[in-house]
């Protein structure tokens, strides 16, 4: 698959950027929150769901970086910022008006850990940056039984 970039104006396109960075894994280290710049990115590894749902199935990650801009401020939830080497696996990412075009954006992670921005108005960028890499599992989650599926081996 080619490499993603994609621009973030509207709760559309992020609910596509949300899909596509659903299971990526972030280190606490790799959240930068530039409040003079009023900024926040992300570097992420995210899981590649359509290599893994061809029709010759392979799992795979990218090195990917999210981007906010015009953020007012940045709180979160469960994430420790002493804690750099902590692992964080992204649900999902949305935005919830308040004044239109203001709102909030919620990066909400597994254990109940979340990064809340206030936003003057959605503007982002998602871009991979590089090749992809195979990975053993497919994320599984808690609300089937199945157990992470293994790569077939080629």
């Amino acid at each position: 698959m080619d490499q993603l970039k994609f621009v973030v104006l509207d709760e559309e396109d992020l609910e596509i950027v949300s899909t596509h960075l659903q299971d990526a894994v972030v280190k606490v280290s790799d959240v930068l929150w530039r409040p003079r710049e009023n900024r926040l990115v992300v570097a992420l590894n995210r899981f590649d769901w359509e290599s893994a749902q061809s029709a010759n199935p392979e799992f795979r990650r990218r090195r990917t970086a999210l981007r906010f801009e015009r953020v007012l401020s940045c709180k979160s939830r469960d994430v420790n910022p002493a804690g750099k080497d902590a692992v964080l696996n992204l649900l999902a990412v949305e935005f919830s008006e308040t004044d239109e075009p203001s709102g909030v954006v919620t990066l909400t992670f597994s254990g109940g850990a979340a990064l809340k921005l206030n936003v003057e108005c959605l503007e982002a960028e998602l871009a991979d940056l590089g090749p992809s890499w195979t990975t053993a599992t497919c994320p599984a989650h808690a609300l089937t039984d199945e157990a992470p599926r293994k790569a077939r081996r080629k």
